[in-house]
């Protein structure tokens, strides 16, 4: 990158830590490697506390609190941690969160949202994670019935919050079927103007059989543009996942075994790419929000 030319800032990501012990092998040592720079952690999920332990408040980790309002798979399930009651609308008829985004759009009270997430936050914090930013599993905290919390809660705990521009540049935004485009704006402009860092592109894992799952990762990584990024990446060591999701399981095991590749490690240290993680994103924010009055 010449001295002309505008920085082009990445955030290599990796989803859904705490969902089973393949996602925490992975994140734990694609950190290491330096492959990616930070993930976020679904806090109701069984394997949370292992990660938990194993992370704690150690600097070296980048972990965000990946906000939980749905279960999707269909066999390997997680409920709200708030216990709330059938009429929150949170909830199936087996007391599971619900698999789609949807039907949380249709059923749950905001109230109960706001809850729920407080005590996916408190219980990160509480175990010893230092939480460095907050983001959303399925994009579900990031609709219009949800989003205004999610800005909220950013502000109040000094937490990063993952928002693009577009919608349209949200690589998640598959998983909605109803989506109030102006209502998001207008969160987009209420969280720019407190100081939130508002991502330029979010590509993410692709949901597709590859043979070959390399130049597909190269060139979502290389076409980056010059701006703030993250790829949302969901690697996962073997093990248990070919069971729990057995329809996409090889994009998670492909991309980890990819991303741990020394090749690959060569390759991307030459594309001229700022990589970083949240840690600093929260540093500036906690500033910002204590010269204005704002949050905590």
């Amino acid at each position: 990158m010449t001295q002309s030319e505008p920085k082009r800032t990445l955030i290599l990501h990796v989803d859904d830590v705490g969902m089973c012990h393949g996602a925490n092998a992975a994140y734990l040592e694609l950190s290491r490697l330096g492959t990616v720079t930070s993930g976020s952690v679904m806090v109701p999920c069984p394997w949370f506390h292992e990660i938990a332990e194993v992370v704690g408040s150690d600097t070296a980790f980048d972990l965000g609190v990946h906000l939980t309002l749905n279960s999707e798979m269909p066999h390997y399930k997680w409920r709200p941690l708030s216990a709330p009651p059938a009429s929150a609308g949170l909830t199936d008829a087996y007391g599971y969160f619900w698999p789609d985004v949807a039907t949380l759009q249709r059923n749950a009270a905001p109230t109960a949202v706001e809850t729920e997430l407080r005590a996916q936050i408190d219980m990160a914090i509480e175990v010893g994670i230092d939480v460095t930013h907050l983001d959303a599993h399925m994009g579900a905290v990031m609709t219009a019935e949800f989003c205004d919390i999610y800005v909220r809660l950013g502000a109040e705990y000094g937490l990063p919050i993952l928002l693009t521009s577009r919608i349209a540049d949200y690589g998640p935004n598959h998983c909605f079927e109803n989506f109030a485009e102006e209502a998001y704006g207008r969160n987009v402009a209420r969280a720019r103007a407190l100081g939130f860092q508002i991502f330029d592109m979010v590509p993410e894992t692709p949901w597709v059989h590859l043979d070959e799952v390399g130049p597909v990762y190269k060139q979502k990584i290389s076409g980056v543009p010059a701006g703030f990024s993250m790829f949302s990446l969901h690697c996962n060591a073997p093990g248990e996942i070919e069971a729990i999701e057995p329809d996409h399981f090889t994009m998670r095991t492909k991309e980890y075994a990819f991303f741990r590749e020394p090749s690959f490690q060569d390759w991307l240290g030459q594309q001229g790419l700022h990589l970083t993680g949240f840690r600093s994103l929260r540093e500036a924010l906690r500033k910002t929000l204590s010269l204005t009055g704002d949050g905590r």
